[in-house]
């Protein structure tokens, strides 16, 4: 009774304080629930009964009272998730150093026809194109103190460990997310003309045109290769527009009877993290890496398939004598000096980086578009 007695007291000064009550009339409150609790505990047996009846009959425990009982813990927002997993090929790495991936991108020389006691000439076997990549800690810590957990009356923090991994996971989407959402990566395929880019926005027109520009790909020898527009990434404030373009069976920008033909044969992916001032919206088109098409990496850690919570083990023992051994405490009683219970999150990812190409593995595999014309 006296620890909810004591919650009442601190969220009631809370109040008087955002009203802007002067620090006397702050004081003043607090010195009724002091004499209250000083009776409930025992201690006050001097006291008047005269200021027992002014705690219990003052306006402010009244009012405390009311705001006790009001008070509970919402849940927090339910956040959008990025379904990025489609979009990067995972690898895994042994340890902390660079690794190097080779990759071919382009086949042998074609045949040629030779004559009658014709030479044969050499054909050329094509080096393979190198990329360097490695993996990064990121981790971030959060201090509780053990009073805070143990006056959680209302369950506040009864899901912090959950919320501590959203914010793991929060952090990779993102991550992935200015893969190709980066100044340099988009100047990579701003670079590459119509092939790679355009400045239209959402349509079943500019999305046809994407993918015309993925099937015509060629690799570094100029033969054709299968590269399919699998995915379109766009941010929230397109959610509409993709929903019409794939429920439509007509082209939904014309009053015509023109079948849409672009409805099917790709996936949307919801991108929260891009920025964006309508109606200039941007958006991106990414193969499917499992065509050999790597447009993006994501490295992790071999045997470190996701984020790991870590709390500081408490250095505290419960003991019966100074000469004799200790036991283990509750681990939320914290460290020995100041009670607090130190837990953090850490995971290990990292991607390919390059002052030209950014982050694309293969800017084949990838096609933007500024959102900017209609």
């Amino acid at each position: 009774m006296r620890s909810i007695l004591h919650v009442m007291n601190e969220l009631w000064k809370a109040e008087l304080s955002d009203a802007g009550a002067p620090d006397t009339r702050i004081q003043e409150s607090d010195d009724y629930f002091h004499n209250l609790d000083t009776l409930m505990g025992g201690s006050g047996s001097g006291a008047s009964n005269t200021l027992l009846y002014e705690a219990m009959t003052t306006g402010d425990f009244a009012n405390a009272l009311g705001t006790f009982v009001q008070v509970e813990a919402w849940s927090g927002y339910e956040r959008k998730r990025f379904a990025f997993e489609p979009l990067v090929k995972t690898d895994t790495v042994p340890n902390f150093q660079s690794v190097t991936r080779l990759q071919r991108r382009q086949g042998l020389n074609d045949l040629e026809y030779v004559g009658e006691k014709g030479s044969v000439r050499a054909g050329e076997y094509p080096d393979a194109v190198s990329r360097a990549y490695q993996v990064y800690v990121w981790q971030k810590q959060f201090d509780f103190s053990w009073q805070m957990l143990v006056n959680d009356y209302l369950g506040y923090f009864r899901d912090t460990a959950q919320e501590i991994g959203s914010s793991a996971r929060r952090t990779l989407e993102k991550y992935v997310s200015r893969m190709y959402n980066n100044v340099t990566s988009i100047a990579r395929l701003t670079g590459g003309g119509v092939m790679y880019s355009q400045n239209g926005r959402l349509t079943t027109t500019h999305i046809s045109e994407a993918r015309m520009a993925f099937n015509a790909r060629t690799d570094d020898a100029g033969e054709p290769i299968n590269a399919r527009l699998a995915y379109i990434v766009y941010p929230s404030g397109l959610e509409d527009v993709v929903r019409t373009i794939q429920g439509s069976q007509l082209v939904p920008e014309l009053a015509t009877n023109a079948v849409n033909v672009v409805r099917n044969n790709w996936i949307g992916i919801e991108d929260p993290y891009v920025a964006y001032v309508a109606p200039n919206i941007p958006w991106w088109a990414f193969a499917d890496w499992r065509s050999d098409i790597v447009a993006l990496v994501l490295a992790r850690m071999e045997n470190w398939p996701g984020p790991k919570i870590l709390r500081r083990r408490s250095d505290i023992e419960s003991v019966t004598s100074l000469l004799g051994g200790g036991a283990a405490v509750n681990p939320i009683m914290g460290d020995f000096e100041s009670g607090n219970i130190v837990v953090k999150a850490l995971d290990i990812w990292g991607t390919y980086i390059d002052g030209t190409n950014g982050n694309l593995f293969d800017r084949r595999g990838a096609y933007y578009s500024s959102g900017l014309a209609a």
